[in-house]
């Protein structure tokens, strides 16, 4: 067989296949169309129904529920609901007589009695009102389906009306009127559990009053330094130093010896204040109230008020450290220009001029603490600060 004839048969077997897959081709188009057909999608995959081929299905049979047919499973089930509130309401009140009546330090298997006890009472009653308003609504409310159209966002007057009518509706099928006990029980449920947050409030603590308005600061109150409880006398500041000081009532030493330092597990000054060691928080606070500063100005450089000419001992000023913006401690003294600057927020104030604020965001004044010296020639104070020390907040409510 020559070459030529060969190529010719090559051909013709091409030119078959290429016929088999376009019939192929074809018959499954016409395939496709005819599952479009009986599908009902029609020439555009669209039926011609609409997007939805199906009908309404409709809603299932509505099938009673046993307390809708037999008032004694009513009675019962409004009997389960009224004996949760009721229980409710016995666990709220168990979970006041146990933050008053459990110490604070007993425990339980190792944890806190009173933590425990708090938390299964509070628990039990959230729990058992949840529970009782589901029994509520699946066995006692009408049992309805309701379909609601779509709406717009803004409702239009006679939609709110209608939602207040449906409210009403809403009530007057809850059967709340005709279910005595569930309406005698569910008010002392909720009015009850309202009690244990009364009760928490009061580990918020007592109210400040006017203690935030004061320090330990009092008339002949030795000036000590922090940390060492060393009392000062005036010739020791060089000029242009700064001194951390604290009241000496936060160093308590026995007659005729000096203050050592606290020693494990108590608090400087715990004993003086009146606390005890578990109070240390308290403490801390009434040193950060209390935390003064000490400096030593150069004659003639200072600007003193006529009503603070003798709250300064030969040029030894005393302020406090609290910055009066946000309550930062401060200590950053520039010797040149006598001004304190707040590494917080960068408040700055001239301790050379009654400690007023020259620059940054605080909106009052350094208080200055008076002093004075005692007979053995030590500075103590003349009295409390004259203002609240701190944040500038504590004065907003001062008329």
């Amino acid at each position: 067989m020559s070459e030529l004839e060969n190529r010719s048969q090559g051909s013709g077997h091409g030119e078959g296949v290429a016929q088999t897959s376009t019939g192929s081709a074809e018959s499954h188009g016409a395939l496709g169309d005819t599952l479009a057909a009986r599908e009902g999608r029609g020439e555009q995959g669209v039926s011609p129904q609409g997007p939805n081929p199906l009908g309404d299905p409709g809603l299932p049979v509505h099938r009673p529920r046993p307390t809708d047919v037999d008032p004694r499973a009513a009675k019962r089930a409004e009997r389960q609901v009224a004996g949760m509130f009721v229980v409710s309401s016995l666990a709220s009140i168990a979970f006041v007589l146990a933050y008053i009546f459990i110490p604070v330090d007993s425990t339980i298997l190792g944890i806190g009695a009173q933590n425990v006890a708090l938390g299964a009472t509070a628990g039990v009653a959230l729990f058992l009102i949840g529970i009782a308003a589901i029994q509520w609504a699946k066995k006692l409310m009408v049992d309805e389906e309701v379909v609601e159209e779509r709406h717009d966002i803004q409702s239009s007057d006679a939609d709110r009306a209608e939602a207040l009518e449906m409210l009403r509706d809403g009530a007057r099928e809850s059967g709340l009127g005709r279910r005595t006990l569930i309406k005698l029980s569910i008010a002392p449920a909720l009015g009850l559990l309202v009690l244990p947050v009364v009760v928490l409030l009061r580990d918020l603590g007592s109210l400040p009053k006017d203690d935030l308005k004061h320090t330990t600061w009092a008339t002949g109150m030795r000036v000590v330094q922090d940390g060492t409880g060393k009392p000062i006398r005036a010739a020791d500041i060089p000029v242009g130093s700064l001194i951390n000081v604290q009241p000496a009532s936060l160093y308590p030493t026995e007659a005729g010896k000096a203050y050592s330092g606290p020693t494990e597990g108590e608090v400087a000054g715990g004993e003086d204040l009146g606390v005890n060691a578990s109070a240390k928080e308290y403490v801390q606070n009434t040193r950060a109230r209390s935390s003064a500063i000490l400096i030593r100005i150069e004659p003639g450089a200072t600007t003193v008020a006529p009503d603070r000419a003798t709250w300064n001992v030969g040029g030894v000023f005393c302020y406090s450290k609290i910055c009066s913006h946000m309550g930062c401690p401060i200590s950053l003294y520039e010797q040149q220009t006598h001004h304190l600057l707040c590494p917080c927020h960068q408040s700055v104030y001239d301790l050379a001029d009654g400690g007023k604020i020259i620059f940054g965001p605080s909106a009052r004044d350094m208080p200055q603490l008076p002093i004075m010296v005692d007979r053995e020639g030590y500075l103590v104070a003349q009295s409390d600060f004259t203002e609240p020390v701190g944040p500038s907040f504590w004065e907003r409510g001062r008329t």
